[in-house]
């Protein structure tokens, strides 16, 4: 059986700007060895190639085509399965660049305004920085209005250095309260996500997933038949699996541990 590999970023491979030690020989490794791997992260504020530059800085070569974010998979998502039509964008550069992408049109807020939130057919929602109450205002108008409300992650916190910071899934509540809407969410632990994921690592029979979080990457590895891989650098504890009917399969201090695993594995098939 051919083995593969899908590695969440935040919280596995860095904590902000600070690489997780290990992070950079399992990269490695992988490359060395040929085993299809992809980084799939929910994190939409960059592209692949601003991640690619910011792993670059941190010692950890890897190719742009690799690099998925969940702005990538809701472009490919949307163009696969939706009718063009004006988005509204509530999220970072890189899911704004990813909408551009789309050649559908995007609304900004000074059009909205103006009127322009009656003209929105898709309000696309990720973690946004620079978020503030006219976006969310204007946002709710348009799925009001009878736009589709998409997000491109679940996920309420991300790991930085700091600490904990209030993720998409923060925003998406707002939205979610002030329209009494659902979304459709992209990410993990979504079918969306895997469907990007599938096709990146075909030709793979067995497929590793590899994240910190409990509820998005170890549960996007069990309800697609994957290998759960969880590391505790980032946002869930020991103490929350033991309390969660979510089971990782192995759970690792670091990734760093996760290179003595792959090798274990290799040598069964050799």
């Amino acid at each position: 059986m051919r083995l593969g590999l899908i590695l969440d970023m935040d919280g596995v491979l860095y904590r902000g700007n600070r690489p997780v030690r290990g992070a950079g020989e399992v990269i490695n490794l992988l490359k060395d060895e040929g085993i299809p791997f992809i980084l799939l992260t929910n994190n939409s504020t960059k592209t692949p190639r601003m991640y690619r530059k910011k792993l670059l800085d941190m010692g950890m070569d890897v190719p742009e085509e690799l690099i998925v974010t969940s702005g990538v998979a809701a472009r490919l998502y949307m163009e696969k399965h939706m009718e063009p039509g004006k988005v509204f964008v509530i999220g970072g550069r890189g899911l704004h660049e990813e909408m551009e992408g789309l050649d559908w049109g995007t609304g900004s807020v000074e059009e909205a305004r103006t009127g322009g939130w009656k003209e929105v057919e898709y309000v696309v929602v990720g973690l946004d920085p620079g978020l503030t109450y006219e976006k969310l205002k204007y946002g709710a108008l348009a799925i009001r209005n009878g736009a589709a409300f998409i997000g491109t992650n679940p996920d309420t916190t991300y790991p930085a250095e700091e600490g904990l910071y209030p993720g998409t899934g923060a925003i998406i509540a707002a939205l979610r309260a002030s329209t009494g809407r659902e979304p459709l969410i992209i990410g993990k632990p979504n079918e969306p996500a895997y469907e990007v994921a599938r096709e990146k690592l075909d030709g793979v029979d067995e497929v590793w997933m590899v994240g910190d979080r409990l509820d998005t990457d170890i549960a996007f590895a069990k309800r697609f038949g994957m290998k759960a891989v969880m590391v505790l650098t980032g946002v869930s504890t020991l103490e929350e699996v033991e309390n969660d009917p979510i089971k990782p399969d192995l759970i690792l201090p670091s990734v760093k541990e996760l290179s003595g695993y792959i090798r274990v594995r290799l040598e069964e098939t050799r």
